[in-house]
């Protein structure tokens, strides 16, 4: 994880926590190694391992769904596009509306209400009840890195914050490596259902976690609502914003129906797509140590950079996607630089909102996620109009290409200073 970025998180995590006074169950300076220190960042890296496969495993599941529901493909997608909307809408509204309330304790209630979300998707018995369940399981997602940002730099010292960081990012790659090739297995075995009851269960494991290794950790004194949102008065965070929501929508209008590609266009056997699942996420393991080391060099020109491989790429799973020696390639290419643009638009949009708390962490995966709703809804929409499997390749492309218009034209404004002192 880049050092920027790192940073970036202290800053916005300065506001919300408490001083080291809070307790002594809050790690000072030097006691990182702390086995409970190592154990909090345990349980966070959990949240972040159920978070990640549940966003991802609905597009692994897309065939399964649509046909248990007796919806086509482009409807059950719909479910994609809710658990982005609900990222979306969550991230900020739950950040802002937890800004007094215990860290810990708002991270419990947000996993309460991811966990309830899962399971009930697990049980949904219309597309229209599905939809709903994956509105709620995704309104918590956003405001729990936020959260647990600040949680995981008070456990282990501002002088080792990246390690907070490094252990929810770790959830998430795995979850891609791990957590989604099995969902898919999962489903395609015994049910699409067990895969959302697996997750609901890692939702449990994580919560006796969160309440056993994670200390109590007060919000700052004078933090309300208002003071949240104030923070977030400045054009340059909400271009960055904008640039990141379309850009980022690229990658999601070909990964949300990445099964139906790789088996109805590509040939491969539905066995053989956990498989290349797993390679992306692999990719994406990748481009996740590049995208740090690229944007400690330059934030503005690895937006840039990312969004021009993307655009590469993306087109050229257009062009091959009937071969499978070379589509498989193309898309881990696309987990490599999908992974470095996501990186540095997070680090972006960190960095033009220094004075903003867990609300400003937590809008880098609304403005990711909105990427995330657009991309499902827009692929879905060519394939639905008898365009093809291939079509939302062209349209990512153009969607990550608008993206970096935005950035070229508008999204260059030097990032404002940070608060000389902490709020």
């Amino acid at each position: 994880m880049s050092n920027r970025f790192e940073a970036a998180v202290t800053v916005t995590s300065s506001s919300s926590a408490v001083p080291p006074a809070a307790g002594p169950q809050v790690a000072g300076p030097g006691r990182a190694a702390d086995p409970r220190a190592r154990t909090a960042l345990l349980a966070l890296a959990l949240g972040g391992f159920g978070i990640g496969t549940t966003e991802f495993a609905t597009m692994g599941l897309l065939p399964e769904i649509a046909t248990d529901l007796d919806v086509s493909i482009p409807v059950a997608g719909h479910a994609i596009t809710a658990y982005a909307l609900g990222v979306v809408l969550g991230a900020p509204t739950l950040a802002a509306l937890g800004a007094r309330l215990d860290r810990r304790r708002l991270l419990l209630g947000l996993m309460v209400a991811f966990t309830v979300g899962n399971v009930l998707a697990a049980f949904a018995p219309t597309a229209e009840t599905l939809v709903a369940a994956r509105f709620l399981a995704g309104l918590p997602h956003g405001a729990f890195f936020g959260v647990g940002a600040v949680v995981g730099t008070a456990v282990v010292g501002p002088e080792r914050r990246g390690r907070a960081v490094s252990a929810m990012m770790a959830g998430l790659t795995v979850a891609c490596a791990v957590g989604v090739p099995l969902s898919s297995v999962v489903g395609h075995a015994v049910g699409w259902r067990w895969a959302f009851v697996a997750v609901g269960g890692i939702g449990l494991v994580t919560l006796v976690a969160l309440r056993a290794w994670t200390p109590s950790l007060p919000a700052a004194a004078d933090a309300t609502v208002r003071g949240e949102l104030a923070a977030l008065r400045n054009g340059p965070l909400w271009i960055a914003f904008g640039a990141g929501s379309i850009g980022f929508g690229g990658m999601f209008a070909v990964y949300s129906y990445v099964k139906p590609l790789l088996t109805d266009v590509t040939g491969l056997a539905v066995t053989a797509v956990p498989l290349v699942l797993a390679l992306y996420g692999v990719g994406m393991t990748v481009g996740t140590l590049l995208g740090g080391r690229l944007a400690d060099r330059s934030v503005l020109g690895t937006v840039v950079g990312g969004m021009v491989a993307t655009i590469a790429v993306l087109v050229l799973i257009a062009l091959v996607g009937p071969w499978p020696a070379a589509v498989v390639p193309a898309l881990v290419l696309l987990g490599v630089t999908s992974q470095v643009l996501g990186l540095a638009l997070q680090t972006r949009l960190m960095d033009v909102s220094p004075a903003a708390p867990s609300l400003g962490a937590a809008l880098c995966h609304s403005a990711l996620n909105l990427g995330n709703a657009a991309g499902a809804f827009l692929g879905g929409l060519v394939i639905a109009g008898g365009w093809g499997l291939l079509a939302p390749a062209w349209v990512g492309a153009g969607l990550t290409a608008l993206g970096l218009v935005v950035v070229l034209a508008v999204g260059r404004t030097p990032a404002p200073a940070a608060p000389s002192t902490p709020a």
